[in-house]
Formats: structure tokens, C-alpha cells, sequence
């Protein structure tokens, strides 16, 4: 497990330049960027991704959300987007990961998603937590290609589990809002925790709303 002096805040689900100015405004550490999915909120264009990802200033990481598979797919969805940072959101045979470091850009972090549903999901975070730069536990269920933006949270002490024995960084979504994010954080001990849901009004990202999260995951 990592030790973590605050924890990383992402902001997902970023639509446009104006959402992404109130992310960073706000203390968002990553704006996530999302691109053709078979289900949930905040798909874009990878043009308009683009476009939002040129404008984002550092040190502010900005997360494309892929759910292609295959390393070639991939690397060509990471390099037409110019994103820093790649989202796998679908399960993918880690032997994937080799082609995908050598083409692409070295500066490039790999975050691999885990919908964590049951017991069974820690040995696939262990798996994972070998080749991707990071783990992201989020609610989504890949059988029913449900891969995220569920507004669901999940079994917090199995997360908490597979926190505690990973040693890259862990990042925890799924249904977290202003109300759960502190006994969230305080049970998982996640090193950075991902909103989409928790934070919008209408399908809208609300500067209340999000002033509010980041407010109370500073005392957690």
C-alpha cells in the first residue's frame, strides 16, 4: 500500500472547455475525458477532446476514457485525443501492455479500471496492478458492457482490500458524492477517488456541488 500525504481528486465526465476551467478552479488534480463508451454519461468527440485536453493547464493531468481493447486501438485513440493519461475502462489481456509501452509516448500514464463486483476482483486488480501505472475501482459491470458512470457505489471494504495490497496507486469510484466521499476515503484509503455523478445537476457539472466535494474529501 502507498502512503499518501492528500488524496488526488479527478473530475470525470469533463464536457467542455468551461467545465474543465471549473474542475481546475475547484483543486482538481485530473479532468477525465470521455470518449465513445456503450454506456453512461459525458461522451464527446475525440476532436472535442482534443481541443479541452490543449487547454487544460499543468501540472493538471488530463484522462482520456477509452473503451477499445486491443493495443493498436489503443495507442491510435491515445495519439488522435493528446490526452497525457489513458482510462482502459474494459477488461483487457494485460499481455496488451507491452505493445502499448513501446508505442506509446514514454511520458504516458496507464490507468486500467477494475468494476469491482465481487472476490473475484482482486486477483484481477493484483493482475493488473503488474503492468498499468495505476488502478482505478469503479462500479461498472463488463458482462452487461456497463463500464462506468453508474452513480453506484461498490463493496468499499473489498476496495479497501485491494488498496492495501497493490503497489501502484489506487484510485476509488463509483457513486461517490459531497455526503459519502469522507467515510469513502477514510475506509478505502484510496490514493486519489474519481466524480462524475456526485458533482452535476442535470447532467451538468455545478460549482456548489463541487466546492462541496472537494471541501469535505480535504477532511477526510
Amino acid at each position: 500500500m502507498l502512503t499518501n500525504a492528500r488524496t488526488r481528486m479527478k473530475i470525470c465526465c469533463i464536457s467542455t472547455s468551461a467545465e474543465a476551467a471549473v474542475a481546475v478552479a475547484c483543486g482538481a488534480d485530473a479532468v477525465g475525458l470521455v470518449a465513445h463508451m456503450p454506456s453512461g454519461p459525458g461522451v464527446i468527440e475525440d476532436d472535442l477532446i482534443l481541443n479541452i485536453a490543449r487547454h487544460v493547464p499543468p501540472p493538471v493531468s488530463t484522462w482520456l476514457l477509452t473503451s477499445r481493447t486491443t493495443a493498436r486501438d489503443i495507442v491510435e485513440h491515445a495519439l488522435t485525443c493528446g490526452t497525457n493519461t489513458l482510462q482502459i475502462v474494459s477488461p483487457i489481456d494485460p499481455g496488451e501492455y507491452q505493445e502499448l509501452r513501446l508505442d506509446l509516448p514514454a511520458s504516458t500514464r496507464i490507468v486500467q479500471v477494475v468494476h469491482v463486483e465481487d472476490e473475484y476482483s482482486f486477483e484481477i486488480a493484483q493482475e493488473y496492478g503488474r503492468v498499468a501505472d495505476a488502478v482505478l475501482l469503479d462500479s461498472g459491470r463488463p458482462s452487461k458492457n456497463e463500464l462506468g458512470g453508474t452513480g453506484r457505489t461498490h463493496n468499499w471494504e473489498l476496495s479497501a482490500h485491494i488498496v492495501s495490497k497493490l503497489d501502484v496507486p489506487v484510485f476509488l469510484a463509483g457513486g461517490l458524492t459531497p455526503q459519502n466521499i469522507i467515510e469513502a476515503v477514510q475506509t478505502v484509503k484510496p490514493y486519489g477517488v474519481d466524480v462524475c455523478n456526485g458533482v452535476r445537476v442535470d447532467g451538468r457539472l455545478n460549482q456548489t456541488r463541487l466546492k462541496e466535494f472537494s471541501a469535505a474529501l480535504s477532511c477526510a
